[in-house]
């Protein structure tokens, strides 16, 4: 065995304090705001058989040829790390006939996701997303809820200089026209795309246009649009939706260059991206996918959803000051071995009242405990010693303005009540 120290695999990190209490509360804040709009959680394998993801994905995409995690089990079973969450929830949709139920259905998940790409910032391979399915509507009304909806979660969690970008890249109806274009386009160009997009140009020619290297961005300018191409459904379902959330009063911008990424969205596509995050700068997308379920063995059943980036969320939220972060309502700082003891049971009688509270090292000097409280940003310090044993008091100190004072040891509780009710009275 090694005598080397282990460390966390390239593209996977740990989450820990501070930053896992900006985690948690992007999650809270999740569950509010989709439990408003009556989704409800649901929380897939983090495993599933490969054809989950190569049916759905598609079997050319970077995802499938390059990103999957992909193994055989010892039942000689090929099964793959979910890499998006889209296509776990459809099948489970499909498999437990949920499509009995009355439409529409609505769901949220939240969990890690798998790919093997070039870690970089707010990318690892190991990453998190929180994400909603909605089946059983094929209305431009539900497309725009679910934008409200995320809309109203990012500005909830504190995201600054968010833009929505939305486009419509048609359907089965009007998409050939559209590819027949963009194949005589690029036919005389096949040469300056990169290897990826050349074989793209056979296979799945709208996949050039989400190619992110350089030189294929150059050699797409003046490309056909797909908005251009649209059939009388998919125009009037486009036009719909930007009348609905312009009177939602959500800012958005048409941007005729995106598509997914993936093969099954049709119709409407969209982005949120953070001018705060460099190249990277996708926060969310999503989109329509009306014949996934189908394709999954289950009747035709309209779907649209999106998918949230936590690593990408949390990065730009550490960027601003959070005021919200967790500290502890009381820091109990003890001298010697009795005041100890009495700092136990009050540290214990405060977190019935559900203060958090830290209980000092009574072995540890009063400013080595003081520095401590001051770290873990303390609203008040009480000091237990000898000397207030025998008073049958406790001093007091709030660290944010170095008032103080001295309260009973049977009044702490009632101490931090009234500090509670008066800073609810202030708001």
């Amino acid at each position: 065995m090694s005598s080397g120290r282990f460390q966390a695999l390239k593209g996977m990190k740990d989450v820990m304090p501070p930053d896992i209490y900006i985690w948690q509360s992007v999650e809270k804040k999740a569950r509010e705001v989709f439990s408003s709009f009556g989704f409800g959680e649901i929380r897939p394998p983090i495993v599933e058989a490969t054809g989950v993801f190569t049916r759905s994905i598609g079997e050319d995409t970077d995802i499938v040829e390059k990103e999957m995690y992909t193994f055989e089990d010892k039942g000689g079973r090929s099964i793959t790390l979910r890499p998006e969450g889209t296509a776990p929830v459809v099948r489970c949709y499909v498999e437990n006939h949920l499509f009995n139920i009355p439409s529409p259905q609505k769901f949220y998940y939240a969990g890690p996701m798998f790919r093997y790409e070039r870690p970089q910032s707010g990318r690892l391979r190991q990453f998190y997303q929180i994400g909603a399915e909605c089946f059983g509507s094929p209305h431009p009304e539900t497309d725009a809820e679910m934008l409200s909806m995320l809309g109203r979660f990012l500005a909830g969690v504190g995201l600054p200089n968010l833009r929505f970008q939305v486009n419509s890249i048609g359907c089965e109806k009007c998409r050939p026209a559209f590819k027949e274009a963009l194949l005589s386009f690029f036919a005389g160009r096949l040469d300056d795309l990169c290897t990826d997009c050349r074989r793209r140009y056979h296979q799945n020619p709208l996949r050039i246009l989400d190619c992110k290297v350089e030189g294929c961005r150059e050699v797409r300018k003046g490309a056909p649009r797909v908005i251009d191409h649209l059939c009388e459904e998919c125009r009037a379902h486009f036009e719909r939706l930007l009348h609905l959330i312009e009177k939602l009063g959500i800012s958005y911008t048409v941007n005729p260059e995106m598509v997914r990424g993936l093969d099954y969205y049709t119709r409407t596509t969209f982005e949120v991206t953070s001018e705060n995050l460099g190249a990277q700068n996708a926060v969310a997308a999503g989109g329509r996918y009306d014949r996934l379920v189908k394709e999954f063995g289950g009747p035709e059943t309209p779907a649209v959803g999106f998918a949230v980036g936590m690593e990408r969320i949390v990065e730009l939220l550490k960027m601003a000051v959070r005021e919200d972060l967790p500290r502890p309502a009381a820091f109990i700082a003890v001298i010697g071995e009795k005041a100890g003891t009495e700092g136990v049971l009050i540290a214990d009688s405060l977190r019935q009242d559900g203060y958090r509270t830290e209980l000092g090292d009574g072995s540890a000097s009063l400013k080595s405990q003081m520095r401590k409280a001051d770290r873990l940003a303390a609203e008040y310090v009480f000091i237990i010693g000898d000397d207030e044993l025998r008073a049958g008091e406790l001093k007091w100190k709030r660290l944010s303005d170095a008032t103080e004072g001295a309260v009973p040891a049977s009044g702490v509780r009632d101490f931090l009540r009234n500090v509670s009710r008066s800073q609810a009275e202030e708001h």
